[in-house]
């Protein structure tokens, strides 16, 4: 338990590294807080701070900067959610304002104005298609040997795929085929589109094998490969000083060309608003000097996904959780169903 002058020393620590990318002093602390103490007694809380694990003191510098405990503290007990600008609601609103056709359009949008208003590296992943609702399939016959699939789902989710045939196929026969896929499928995950359906289908359409087999093979391809992944401002990070080194921002780009940060997100089950992966907790060694920040996409009780931003763990997580939870709360103020 910290002491409430040890606690709004280490909140102004933070919020003074995170502003300035410099090692914090007692005397600058002195200067911009209004602490009413002297600058010996600081010196001596930052280093019982220093103690406790939740600062560090850079070897160049007499200066301390936030461990990442420090950080993670300071996100659980101290953070202000408040960090938002009127011409930031201004700029969001009219961002969210426009009603995309499709939900998968309302998460690029999202996605794009959390990298321009935060200035981190901002992502989002689908949900699991294996797991969303078939609504309706449609096959439409481009040629005499073309068909495309057109698969909804409940949560707007729309696939395409091409299946090409080495035999002629007649609109009586994809009628038949429209008929019986939506018999079977409508209402169900798209993870029942399987081999056991498969044979089900075919023991319909007995002089139609090839053409079902052809269909369902495609279909599995896309809905295996199409994991809705969505990145905007990979770039902002190299602006920060941390990145001025060659090597560390080559490392960076290296990780979002990897998708290095996509676990956090793809296994994200927890409950709360914001999940918050400081370093170390990313479970990655090559993550240990970022800071992962998400929230489940949810609109109108849909679930869209994991949305997050990827910065340093210098980061203003005050700001960052603020503009998530305006962001979630306009999206699901101006998408509500009549």
């Amino acid at each position: 338990m910290l002491s409430e002058r040890k606690k709004k020393i280490l909140q102004a620590i933070v919020e003074e590294y995170v502003e300035t990318a410099e090692p914090v002093s007692s005397g600058s602390l002195l200067k911009k807080n209004d602490l009413n103490i002297s600058s010996a007694t600081i010196r001596n809380e930052m280093a019982e701070l220093e103690q406790a694990g939740l600062l560090d003191k850079p070897h160049t510098s007499a200066g301390r900067v936030p461990s990442a405990q420090g950080y993670r503290y300071y996100v659980d007990q101290l953070i202000k959610e408040d960090k938002i600008s009127f011409e930031e609601i201004e700029y969001i609103k009219s961002k969210l304002e426009s009603r995309a056709v499709e939900l998968e359009e309302v998460t690029k949008i999202v996605t794009n104005t959390l990298a321009e208003v935060t200035h981190y590296t901002s992502l989002a992943i689908g949900p699991d298609n294996a797991q969303q609702i078939i609504s309706e399939i449609k096959f439409v016959l481009l040629g005499s040997r073309i068909l495309m699939a057109i698969i909804l789902t409940e949560n707007g989710l729309i696939k395409e795929t091409m299946i090409k045939f080495e035999e002629d196929i007649t609109e009586s026969q994809v009628q038949s085929i429209n008929l019986i896929f939506n018999a079977k499928l409508k209402g169900m995950p798209l993870s029942e589109i399987t081999k056991p359906m498969e044979e089900y289908i075919i023991s319909e359409m007995k002089n139609e094998i090839n053409i079902i087999k052809s269909i369902i093979e495609q279909i599995n391809k896309a809905i295996i490969e199409c994991q809705n992944i969505y990145l905007k401002g990979a770039k902002n990070i190299l602006d920060m000083p941390e990145f001025n080194e060659v090597d560390k921002a080559k490392s960076f780009l290296d990780i979002v060309d990897k998708k290095e940060f996509l676990k956090n997100l793809e296994q994200e089950e927890s409950v709360k608003d914001i999940n918050v992966y400081i370093g170390d907790e990313n479970g990655n060694e090559k993550l240990k000097d970022y800071s992962i920040v998400t929230f489940k996409h949810v609109v109108n009780g849909k679930n869209l996904g994991t949305i997050g931003i990827i910065g340093p763990t210098r980061m203003d997580y005050s700001k960052v959780i603020s503009i998530m939870k305006y962001i979630n709360k306009e999206l699901n103020n101006n998408n509500k169903e009549d």
